[in-house]
């Protein structure tokens, strides 16, 4: 059994994208790594809040975590928080999610989001 899963196609809002990236399958119990490159803006803007949100097949979406790294807070998912991290690498405008202990019920889309704060 292998896992599949889509990121997100780059996505505009006005001069703002959001691309992520990441190695496109997983099997099972191996973790899943994907980064969110943004452009347009600063990630550490006070202003935005910086999340990652995923759909399962047929299913609505699904938030998974939120970041604001121009103060280091973070939230998860009650349900994914133990096995969730979300991380910024503020000098490369990026910030990243890592899912440990991938199984079937973790197949999704995965999309990195940007929200006012």
């Amino acid at each position: 059994l292998i896992l599949l899963w889509y990121t997100n196609s780059p996505r505009s809002l006005a001069e703002v994208q959001l691309e992520s990236s990441g190695p496109g399958t997983v099997r099972p119990g191996q973790n899943l790594n994907l980064v969110c490159k943004v452009t347009g803006v600063s990630i550490t803007s006070s202003s935005y809040a910086w999340n990652w949100v995923r759909q399962p097949p047929g299913k609505g979406l699904e938030w998974i975590a939120r970041i604001f790294p121009h103060n280091g807070g973070k939230w998860y998912s009650s349900s994914l928080q133990s096995r969730t991290t979300i991380a910024s690498d503020n000098s490369k405008n990026e910030y990243s999610l890592q899912l440990n202990s991938m199984s079937a019920t973790d197949t999704a889309m995965y999309y990195c989001a940007r929200d006012a704060q």
